[in-house]
């Protein structure tokens, strides 16, 4: 038995177990993070408090290990799947309440791509930083991905690719919302193995995410930045 076998999470206080569960998402314990959340809820704590402050500050953690190599993709799906497990409490309150997340996102993998490993970890760092995340999954289309924006209203459209024969296909997704002039109501992010910054710049998207890490921070300094820039508007209007 090791020593966080013995510590009893009810009997820490509230600083303290916010600390330990940073710790346990790090380690992927999934358990932990449940009876953690489920504590901090009884203790009065706010929905959207314990996300915030145990969840996403965790998640931060994970993130900047896995942007920095220290963590690698086995160790970042299992804080992933335990962060998680904490949504799945925390989500229906949230609901409830009414309260705000960090804003949406519309994912897939392009048409004729059926990888998804960098997909899925990029929706899980983006639902761990607050967003709430819709996964198209794999091989979508045009029609896909514009049904998905009109049905969900997102402020993120991502889009994945792994294959240099798909990558195009991410051009034709964007030029389709400049004919149906909706480019602009989106933020578009992209990102896969054969991608880089010029890329991203050529076929006109907002921004290329070299892995899920910066994906995630990328992604909330973009949706921060325009609704700064929109305040000043809704003021004047």
């Amino acid at each position: 038995m090791t020593e966080e076998d013995d510590i009893d999470l009810a009997s820490l206080a509230d600083e303290d177990l916010v600390s330990q569960m940073h710790d346990d998402l790090y380690d992927g314990l999934a358990d932990e993070i449940v009876e953690g959340v489920e504590i901090l809820l009884s203790r009065g704590w706010g929905a959207d408090r314990v996300l915030n402050d145990a969840l996403v500050e965790g998640m931060g953690i994970v993130g900047i290990d896995f942007r920095d190599g220290i963590l690698f993709v086995p160790e970042v799906l299992l804080a992933a799947k335990a962060m998680k497990a904490g949504m799945a409490i925390i989500r229906p309150i949230l609901a409830e309440t009414g309260a705000e997340p960090m804003g949406k996102v519309v994912i897939g993998t392009v048409k004729g791509d059926i990888h998804d490993i960098g997909k899925n970890l990029v929706a899980m760092m983006m639902e761990g930083a607050g967003f709430d995340v819709i996964d198209l999954g794999i091989n979508c289309d045009v029609e896909a991905y514009l049904s998905a924006l009109e049905e969900h209203q997102p402020d993120i459209l991502g889009m994945s690719a792994l294959l240099t024969t798909t990558m195009p296909y991410m051009k034709t997704v964007i030029e389709a919302l400049n004919e149906r002039d909706l480019r602009s109501k989106y933020i578009v992010l992209v990102g896969g193995a054969p991608l880089d910054e010029n890329f991203g710049k050529a076929i006109g998207a907002d921004g290329y995410c070299r892995d899920a890490a910066i994906a995630a921070e990328m992604a909330k300094q973009m949706v921060t930045a325009r609704r700064q820039q929109s305040e000043p508007s809704r003021m004047r209007a």
